[in-house]
């Protein structure tokens, strides 16, 4: 082991993991990466099976590729999970270097035999997770042994998904592999798997390399072996030279950037104070630096943590768990959780961990705080205001936490924040006179804020409401384009998840799509072309950095203004007689993901799936009921009556499964209950005009055993319930194959 740990919190992440990996993997020599050379991989059948005093060879690749496959059915993200971070090797765990190998296989001969004797493109990054520079140069040796030309940044550092993503589409590649497990637990990772348009795979994407997996298998059951050629580490067809020259992709994004949101600057270049930027993990240090300093504005920012760090600088690390008891947890680097002490008082684990209370001793009132996550893409804003502004903060939902008795630091939640930015940048089209030259809309997921449903209708921007994830937003955008393209004279129409179809109008923009887990982009004015000439309405992976530019923009307004953020969102909410001024997540995780004994893990996993699976299908079944004609709404509001007799739904209005959850409207306010595709978790979103009713609604109804009360037998058949979740399925599949942008992609000539 060659990883030395930075502190002593990371030194006992280490231990305890050295403790729990047993002796056979800990001695196991599969892959010899260190070696620069050419050489191959023999796949045995031993491998499919356990390990045993048999099998000393037993990787139990069977079992570890059954859940591969079923999470690639579900993924919003990627396949992410835990890996052994010492001993990569280690098939126990969902990600693991033979798993990589496989996959990256699986998905080159799909790739081979989709293209034939095309000269094939991908691009493949990371940020600063654990073993990143083995996956790395694992997925660029094997697609090499390929034939498959993959681009690296030089010398094989970091840069962000978003860039990743936009190299993807501008440079018309078949597509990308990047490393990333966005602001998950440190000991996570996953292949975030990105097409030739720069989106995340959709299943049936993923379904295609998966498939190739078990033929590989097959071919290893059959013969008892198989051959997997890894290319030396300098082969040619590992190309650093197309991102030098491209300087990373940063001069392209700049020039996106200044057709956009980085049009005029002048009010940052003006503004007297100063930006702090939380760089956590320090992957956004690398590239956003130097996007700011083509921008003529990197004097006007401060850095924190711009060490590129898989601990991530110990943020949101603990010694106890959240009931007290000793052990390694790690809350996350989302800075927007919070938790419960043991004595039931809340606060945000991730920003105590960051001690702003030191960090921000000499920064002035007013200044604001831009917290990015380590693969750059989403953002939490928050800023230093006087303390004694508390009650007005109560009174519309705005956290803060306590920096001195003078000063506190409010801390906005994506929809609070994201409201802000998309209410400034349609007030400086308007003002730029550009607002009138198309009719605009928004794509949001519909566990984001009822809030910009009701500012997006003041304003006259159509809503197109998608399923969590941003792959889902990003299918949208191609659904629009493909309208564009083939009738660019024509309306344009959608349906959004509830069923709705949407008339967008005429050659529309769109001038914001994103999510409340801290994820947005906002759209171009005039169409985004790659090099070949392919056409975008924006890019297809939220972007921190694109968040940053405009949140400074802001900042340099209420600058000028001498107003704080907390007075122009309530600004917002009166301008806009905004009624759902609240919203709140309620997060389950029915296991602690931080368990280092892999086992245990398994087992705390299986067993909290089965929590989360009954508790998303008491209510899923109540919603497919009713789509189905099977059940009213009434027939529901009896069964919830009954179910939660301290809570109120005589005014719920609808209930509608949305992809990938449950979704209750009421007269004023929303429920969503949604569980996670590849974890023991479940979501509980909210939003409303009562705060106290909206926690209420979102804490019991998440919490919840599942468990079938004799209302829910009565109205629900035992084979409907059982059948529901396929059901469900099939209406999801419906939904994003309707008006589906299926045009291939054809590999241009390249010239570059």
């Amino acid at each position: 082991m060659d990883k030395k740990p930075s502190c002593e919190l990371e030194k006992t992440l280490f231990e305890s993991v050295i403790e729990k990996t047993p002796d056979y993997i800990k001695n196991m020599e599969l892959f010899d990466f260190d070696n620069e050379n050419c050489f191959t991989f023999t796949l045995k059948k031993e491998h499919l099976y356990p390990h045993s005093e048999d099998n000393p060879e037993g990787l139990n690749l069977k079992e570890w590729f059954a859940n591969y496959a079923k999470e690639a059915k579900v993924s919003t993200a990627g396949i992410r999970g835990p890996q052994n971070i010492i001993y990569p090797q280690d098939t126990r765990f969902p990600i693991n270097l033979v798993g990589i190998v496989l996959a990256t296989l699986a998905k080159a001969l799909v790739a081979k035999e989709k293209y034939g004797n095309k000269e094939i493109r991908k691009l493949a990054a990371s940020e600063v997770r654990y073993n990143s520079d083995l996956y790395l140069d694992a997925i660029a040796r094997i697609q090499a042994a390929q034939g498959i030309k993959t681009l690296v940044p030089k010398g094989r550092k970091t840069i962000p998904i978003w860039l990743a993503s936009f190299l993807a589409f501008k440079l018309d590649l078949l597509g990308g592999e990047y490393i990333t497990s966005s602001h998950g637990i440190s000991v996570k990772t996953a292949t975030k798997d990105l097409n030739s348009q720069g989106s995340q795979y959709l299943p049936e994407e993923s379904l295609e390399f998966v498939n190739k997996i078990q033929e590989i298998f097959d071919t290893v059951e059959n013969t008892g072996s198989y051959e997997i050629k890894i290319e030396s580490k300098n082969n040619p067809l590992i190309d650093e030279s197309i991102m030098e020259k491209f300087n990373d992709g940063i001069d392209l994004y700049v020039d996106y950037l200044k057709s956009g949101v980085a049009q005029n600057l002048d009010s940052v270049k003006k503004m007297e104070s100063k930006l702090f930027i939380e760089s956590v993990g320090g992957c956004a240090y690398r590239t956003l630096s130097r996007v700011l300093d083509k921008l003529g504005i990197s004097d006007k920012y401060i850095w924190n943590n711009i060490e590129e760090d898989p601990f991530f600088h110990s943020i949101g690390k603990y010694d106890t768990d959240p009931k007290g008891n000793k052990t390694f947890y790690d809350y996350s680097v989302d800075a927007t959780v919070m938790a419960k002490r043991p004595n039931g008082e809340k606060y945000f684990p991730v920003i105590e961990s960051l001690h702003y209370e030191k960090i921000l001793a000499d920064c002035p009132l007013g200044t604001v705080v831009l917290i990015t996550d380590p693969d750059h893409d989403r953002l939490t804003v928050c800023q230093i205001e006087a303390a004694g502004n508390e009650p007005m903060l109560d009174d519309f939902g705005i956290s803060y936490i306590e920096l001195d008795e003078n000063r506190i630091l409010t801390v906005y939640t994506a929809n609070q924040a994201f409201l802000m930015l998309m209410n400034y940048r349609v007030k400086q089209l308007k003002h730029e006179g550009k607002y009138k030259n198309h009719p605009r809309f928004m794509i949001k997921t519909t566990a984001s804020a009822l809030s910009w449903d009701e500012w997006a209708g003041v304003n006259n921007i159509k809503v197109v409401n998608v399923p969590v994830g941003f792959k889902e937003i990003a299918n949208i955008m191609k659904k629009v384009e493909l309208q564009i393209k083939n009738n660019p004279d024509k309306e344009v129409i959608v349906d959004d998840v509830f069923g709705n179809s949407i008339n967008l109008g005429v050659q529309p923009r769109m001038v914001f799509g994103g999510e409340e887990s801290g994820g947005m982009i906002m759209g171009s004015e005039d169409l985004i072309e790659s090099i070949a000439g392919r056409k975008a309405i924006a890019m297809r992976e939220k972007s921190a950095t694109e968040a940053i530019i405009v949140a400074s923009s802001l900042a340099a307004k209420l600058e000028e203004e001498n107003k704080t953020l907390s007075e122009y969102l309530v600004e917002i909410f009166e301008e806009n007689n905004i009624i759902a001024k609240f919203d709140v997540r309620e997060d389950i995780a029915y296991y602690n993901e931080s368990e280092p004994d892999i086992e245990k893990l398994k087992i705390a996993k299986t067993e909290g799936e089965k929590q989360r699976t009954k508790n998303d299908l008491f209510y899923l079944s109540l919603a497919i009921a009713v789509r189905e004609g099977k059940a009213t709404i009434e027939d529901v509001k009896k069964v919830l009556n009954d179910a939660f007799k301290d809570l109120n739904f005589d005014n719920l209005i609808d209930v509608k499964f949305v992809g990938d959850g449950t979704y209750l409207k009421f007269t004023d306010k929303y429920v969503e209950i949604r569980p996670s595709g590849t974890d023991a978790k479940t979501k509980a979103y909210s939003g409303g005009e009562n705060l106290t009713d909206i926690q209420n609604f979102s804490r019991v109804l998440g919490n919840y055993s599942g468990e079938r009360t004799e209302l829910h037998k009565a109205l629900i058949s035992d084979e409907f319930y059982e059948n529901s979740k396929e059901i469900a399925l099939n209406h999801y599949l419906e939904f994003v194959e309707k008006g589906a942008n299926n045009e291939a992609f054809v590999i241009p000539e390249y010239t570059f």
